[in-house]
């Protein structure tokens, strides 16, 4: 099982003809994944080498769903136009829609999710400034390296892609099922407790790791979330202890105010929940093994 991305999840990309489509495309489909084509509206009608396949470029999603059946968009699409490319993925009603841009604007983004729940939510939006979703052994949509994991029985859910990374990397021998770049914006699509709901119903999915940082209360109210709902083992890591008050760190919305946001607040919140945390990645990766060792 897989959440989200499984082996037969057909891809396309949007902005497939950019630097950046073109070589994630390429990468991606080196990793098995299924990449059945993308969008330029200058340049629908030919084709783009992604080096095991040329794959055909169209000039909407809709176009290429029909032509395609793709039921993954991966938006590659430059900051100032990723709000009209989502809004047109929402509307042509694709099931799931990564959004790997990052310099969004949030009035951007809130325009778009807007657009999605007005529309009943029939399309799920993971970002934006993530770096996709992995199901290691099945699938790759963004950025996430294929070669630094094995499949496995971990569900991981991140709001930092470097962390995300460092993770998968640290826990390659024991592998996972899926890992989710949730993003670190402001306002974004699916959540920490959107995937922790998913991982609790995923029958392979043994144990999950969530990596929150400073800023917001999104790991506040995981914690209340896993506490009410989640009878799975998880392990957490907050980024941010000696990050400095009032001053932005890393992602747009990791900035604490006072004693709100604070990595030692989530800490607290997600320990009286019964999630073990750790103060380093690598000292959350041993927690993870301690876990998956006493089950």
């Amino acid at each position: 099982m897989a959440i989200f991305l499984s082996g037969e999840s057909r891809i396309l990309i949007q902005g497939i003809t950019g630097s950046e489509g073109r070589k994630h495309g390429r990468r991606m489909l080196a990793a098995g994944a299924k990449v059945v084509g993308g969008t330029n509206p200058r340049k629908a009608g030919q084709n783009v080498d992604l080096g095991e396949a040329a794959v055909p470029v169209f000039g909407t999603v809709a176009e290429t769903m029909s032509a395609t059946g793709a039921d993954v968009s991966v938006v590659f699409v430059p900051a100032s136009g990723t709000k009209d490319a989502v809004i047109e993925a929402i509307e042509a009603r694709i099931p799931l829609v990564i959004v790997i841009t990052e310099g969004v604007p949030v009035h951007d983004t809130a325009a778009f999710w807007a657009t999605a729940c007005a529309a009943g939510n029939t399309t799920r939006i993971i970002g934006p400034n993530c770096p996709g979703v992995a199901s290691p052994g099945k699938s790759n949509a963004g950025i996430i390296p294929a070669d630094i994991t094995s499949e496995g029985r971990i569900g991981l859910v991140s709001k930092s892609g470097t962390l995300t990374y460092q993770m998968m990397y640290e826990l390659r021998d024991i592998g996972f099922s899926t890992a989710v770049g949730i993003g670190g914006d402001p306002v974004i699509g699916t959540t920490h407790i959107d995937c922790l709901e998913a991982f609790q119903a995923d029958d392979e999915t043994d144990a999950i790791v969530m990596i929150g940082e400073i800023g917001g209360d999104a790991e506040e109210r995981a914690a209340a979330f896993i506490e009410r709902r989640v009878s799975k083992p998880v392990v957490a890591y907050v980024a941010g202890f000696t990050a400095p008050e009032g001053k932005t760190m890393g992602h747009a919305g990791a900035i604490v105010s006072g004693s709100s946001g604070t990595a030692q607040a989530k800490k607290e919140a997600l320990e009286k929940a019964g999630v073990r945390v750790g103060r380093t990645p690598s000292e959350t990766a041993r927690l993870v093994r301690d876990v998956v060792r006493s089950r």
